[in-house]
């Protein structure tokens, strides 16, 4: 015992959320107006939003970015980890599932700490950039086209303050990353990025098994 992370069976997960997950109403009501949707695996699950939620309170983050945002449920955790001042740049191209985000922050009360930009999520990091916001972040979460993956990874860390923190989704892909006969093109880049950061030395690492693979990558000094 003790060698390896657990395998979670069905009964051994649902004790993990009784026991830990403190979602409010608000929260709990997206995750149930989300998972009626035809795009509902998109949304992350809800211990790994409260795990970057503690992250964010963890670092003292009080600048934060994601890069897709889809119903705004990470979003919504997230800006509730942060202080009254804190801000969140949500980067998401869909009016349709961002008007549902936007609803739910209204309710949690936590609207005026996010900024939706509606537009590809290269072009709004690109700009913050150009607006000399290199350094200025704490925390980023990138969740969106796996192909682009390394890019939005490449502005984040431009963006991240020494010490800030950019938590990357779904590097395990169902573990179909460990699978050589798998070489779809969204698994082949994962894969590909997955190696990348595990060579980058401007980072610290860590690859958490939890939801659908989280890494966590921490700029250094």
């Amino acid at each position: 015992m003790g060698k390896r992370t657990l395998e979670l069976n069905e009964r051994l997960y649902d004790y993990l959320l009784a026991v830990s997950l403190r979602d409010t109403p608000v929260q709990a009501a997206l995750r149930a107006e989300t998972d009626q949707l035809e795009m509902a695996r998109m949304q992350v699950s809800a211990d790994q939003a409260q795990f970057m939620a503690l992250l964010v309170k963890l670092i003292g983050a009080r600048r934060v970015i994601e890069v897709g945002t889809f119903t705004g449920y990470s979003a919504l955790t997230l800006a509730q980890a942060l202080p009254d001042d804190g801000r969140l740049i949500a980067c998401d191209v869909s009016k349709e599932w961002t008007d549902i985000a936007k609803r739910y922050w209204q309710q949690a009360g936590v609207a005026d700490k996010i900024e939706l930009r509606l537009a590809p999520a290269l072009e709004t990091l690109d700009t913050l950039i150009a607006d000399r916001q290199g350094a200025h972040f704490d925390f980023a979460f990138i969740d969106a086209d796996k192909q682009n993956q390394r890019n939005y990874y490449e502005r984040c860390l431009e963006l991240m303050r020494p010490g800030g923190l950019i938590a990357v989704d779904n590097v395990l892909w169902g573990g179909s990353v460990a699978d050589p006969e798998n070489n779809q093109d969204d698994t082949r880049a994962i894969r590909d990025f997955n190696e990348f950061v595990y060579q980058d030395t401007r980072v610290d690492i860590s690859l958490v098994p939890i939801g659908d693979g989280v890494t966590l990558a921490r700029k250094r000094a």
